[in-house]
């Protein structure tokens, strides 16, 4: 286990490095977080990325993958386990008819590259979460906080699956 950056309450030894930054898109996510990621040193590493470049005029899905591919590949090399998520179904976005085509490609693009990497995987495109009528926050985008809460305890019940598989 790592020792820097931010301690833990729950657990003392337990370091973390939130490199998050509002609004990233996958390409500064790589060029402003994936250093700071890798010099960390990290166990494990959550990805989460590529749904702030959905909303350009145009997505340019090629670049995207390229980027995600590289951010993945970056953070696998560090010996962590990974994890992911899709997005959910749950909103739409009216200025952009094609919105859940857009979302249906970056989610095949995450479940390919979990795949590839070996990344713990939680798909919320068809979590029961979704049909919440309170599930999305004002701005309704985000997940609200009934929606963050669901999807911040699949991923330890995920990895704890894997560590069972492991045994």
């Amino acid at each position: 286990m790592r020792r820097a950056a931010g301690v833990g309450r729950v657990h003392p030894g337990l370091a973390h490095l939130n490199t998050a930054e509002r609004g990233a898109t996958a390409a500064r996510t790589l060029a402003e977080q994936a250093d700071r990621m890798a010099a960390f040193g990290p166990d494990l590493v959550h990805i989460s990325c590529g749904a702030n470049d959905l909303w350009r005029t145009q997505a340019d899905f090629p670049a995207l993958e390229r980027t995600l591919r590289r951010l993945f590949a970056l953070a696998a090399d560090t010996g962590a386990q990974l994890t992911t998520f899709t997005l959910g179904r749950a909103f739409v976005v009216p200025d952009f008819p094609d919105w859940s085509d857009r979302v249906h490609t970056l989610n095949a693009l995450t479940r390919h590259l979990a795949r590839d990497h070996d990344a713990l995987l939680v798909d919320m495109w068809d979590h029961p979460v979704n049909s919440r009528p309170d599930l999305l926050s004002r701005d309704r985008i985000h997940f609200a906080a009934a929606g963050q809460a669901v999807m911040a305890c699949e991923v330890p019940r995920g990895l704890a699956g894997l560590l069972g598989d492991r045994t």
